[in-house]
C-alpha cells in the first residue's frame, strides 16, 4: 500500500541520508549519553538543558557523566556535531527530539510530571510539520497519549500521526554497567499510531547497534518499562526479607544465594542491601500503583515490596545499634564511619541513595557520622537532604577514630583490608567480607 503521508516519507529520507537534525531535552544520566550516540552516528545534534553549567560543559567537551568516554564527548563537541543550549527556539530547526527529563515522586509519593509537561510545552511552541517527538522518561502507562499528545496538539494546532509523529521509547540506562551502554542495549519503541512507531523505530536503528523492538502502542512501551523495574523491585524485596529472616535464624543469606545460583534454570539471583537507590527502581513501581487506582485496583504485591525495601535503612540502623550494644555502647554519641554513599557500586550517583538516608537516621539517633566515598568528594544539596558533608580520607589513623564502620556501598577501589585490620566494629551490608572471614568484629546487615 502506497504511503499517503508525505511528512513520513520526508523524515525517513532525512534520517537515512543523515541530514536530519536531532534534539535531546535533558542532558543528565540519560540524555547526554543518548545525545553523544546520536552525534557519533553522524547526525547534527542539539542538546537542551536549563542548567547553564551543563550546557557550557557540553559545548566545551567537558564530561560529567561516568558512562560516557571523555574523548567521545570531546570529539563530537569539537567537530560541531553536538551542541548544547538553553534556548528552546532552536527546536524550530530540529527534525526529531527525545525528551529525557526527570520523573520523580512528590512528597506524597505521587508522580511529578512537571518536567515532562514543561518540556512538552516548550516543544509545542516550535513544533512544525514532519517532526518526531519521543518521550524516554519513565512514567505510567498512558502518559504519552493522555498528557504529551494533547499539549502538543492544543498549542501547535497540528494533528498527531498526520502532521507530526509521537512515540515512547523507555530509557534503559544502567549506570556503571561495563557491558551495556546506549549503543548496544536493545530498544523498545511504541508509537501513538503505526506511522509513529515506524518512524521512531527507524530513527533508533540508525543510531544504536542493539535490536529495536517495536510494540503495538505507546502504552505497551510505557508498561514494559514499569514491568522491568517492578520485576527487579519485588525480587530485591524478597531478597531483603529473606536476609532479615536468615539473620534471625543464624544463616548466611549470601551463601544461600550462591548455592541457589548453581541451578541452571528457574532461578535468577537478586541480592539484599541497605535499601534501593537510583532514579528508576525506587520510584517507577509507585507510578504504576498510583495509576492502578484509576482502575479501582490495588497491586498489593508491589505495595508490600515497597514496605520491605523502604524498611531496609531502618533495619541497618537497628543492626548498627545491636553491634554497638555488644561492646557496651549506644548509637547516641558513637562515632560512625559510612563507607560508600552512592546508590550502587562504582558510580558517582546519589539519587535516592540508601547511604544518605542511613546517615540521616544515624544522626537523628545522636551519632557523629562521617563518610568516605572516593567517587563523591562532597554531598551536594539533594532532594530532601541538606547534609553538607565532605568525604574523609581513608587511612589507618582515620579508621581507628570510629566506634563502628558501616559499609553501605561496595566500591571496588576501597581498601577493605585496611578497614578490617583497623576498625573496632564493622557492619557489612554488601557481603564484602565473605563467610570465610570469621572475624568477630564483623556484623552482617
Amino acid at each position: 500500500m502506497q504511503n499517503k503521508n508525505p511528512y513520513k516519507k520526508q523524515l525517513l529520507s532525512k534520517i537515512k541520508n543523515k541530514t536530519a537534525v536531532l534534539g535531546v531535552i535533558g542532558l543528565g544520566y540519560v540524555g547526554l549519553p543518548l545525545a553523544v550516540e546520536k552525534a557519533k552516528a553522524g547526525y547534527k545534534t542539539i542538546g537542551f538543558d536549563m542548567q547553564e553549567k551543563k550546557v557550557r560543559w557540553v559545548n566545551e567537551g567537558r564530561n560529567y557523566i561516568g558512562d560516557i568516554i571523555d574523548s567521545d564527548l570531546k570529539e563530537v563537541a569539537d567537530n560541531g556535531l553536538l551542541q548544547a543550549t538553553t534556548d528552546y527556539s532552536f527546536i524550530e530547526g530540529i527534525d526529531t527530539v527525545c525528551v529525557c527529563v526527570p520523573t520523580p515522586l512528590d512528597i506524597y509519593q505521587q508522580p511529578d510530571l512537571s518536567y515532562v509537561k514543561t518540556s512538552t510545552e516548550n516543544i509545542a511552541k516550535y513544533l512544525h510539520p514532519g517532526m518526531l517527538i519521543v518521550l524516554e522518561s519513565t512514567t505510567y502507562p498512558g502518559t504519552t497519549e493522555e498528557i504529551v499528545k494533547p499539549i502538543l496538539e492544543k498549542i501547535s494546532g497540528l494533528k498527531c500521526g498526520q502532521d507530526f509523529f509521537l512515540a515512547f521509547s523507555p530509557e534503559r540506562i544502567d549506570p556503571g554497567n561495563p557491558w551495556y551502554k546506549v549503543r548496544n542495549t536493545p530498544k523498545v519503541v511504541g508509537g501513538v499510531t503505526p506511522d509513529c512507531t515506524e518512524v521512531a523505530s527507524y530513527l533508533y536503528r540508525s543510531i544504536i547497534q542493539g535490536k529495536v523492538h517495536p510494540v503495538s502502542s505507546s502504552k505497551v512501551a510505557e508498561m514494559e518499562k514499569i514491568y522491568e523495574n517492578v520485576f527487579r523491585y519485588t525480587n530485591i524485596a524478597l531478597a531483603n526479607e529473606m536476609s532479615i529472616l536468615c539473620h534471625k535464624m543464624g544463616i548466611d543469606i549470601w551463601e544461600v544465594i550462591e548455592a541457589a545460583k548453581t541451578k541452571p534454570f528457574g532461578f535468577q539471583a537478586f541480592y539484599p542491601g541497605p535499601g534501593i537507590g537510583g532514579h528508576c527502581i525506587p520510584i517507577d513501581p509507585f507510578y504504576l500503583t498510583w495509576k492502578a487506582r484509576e482502575y479501582d485496583f490495588h497491586p498489593r504485591f508491589i505495595e508490600l515490596s515497597g514496605e520491605i525495601n523502604e524498611y531496609m535503612p531502618y533495619y541497618v540502623v537497628e543492626r548498627v545499634g545491636k553491634a554497638l550494644n555488644s561492646i557496651g555502647k549506644a548509637i547516641s554519641r558513637s562515632k560512625i564511619l559510612v563507607i560508600g554513599i552512592a546508590y550502587k557500586p562504582n558510580v558517582n550517583d546519589l539519587r535516592e541513595s540508601a547511604g544518605v538516608k542511613i546517615i540521616t537516621l544515624l544522626q537523628g539517633e545522636g551519632a557523629y557520622v562521617a563518610y568516605h566515598d572516593p567517587l563523591i568528594p562532597e554531598i551536594p544539596s539533594i532532594r530532601r537532604y541538606e547534609l553538607k558533608m565532605k568525604s574523609v580520607q581513608l587511612s589507618e589513623e582515620e579508621v581507628k577514630k570510629y566506634d563502628l564502620v558501616l559499609i553501605a556501598t561496595n566500591h571496588s577501589n576501597i581498601d577493605y583490608e585496611l578497614i578490617l585490620q583497623n576498625a573496632k566494629l564493622i557492619v557489612d551490608t554488601r557481603n564484602v567480607y565473605k563467610s570465610s572471614c570469621n572475624s568477630p568484629k564483623i556484623w552482617k546487615a
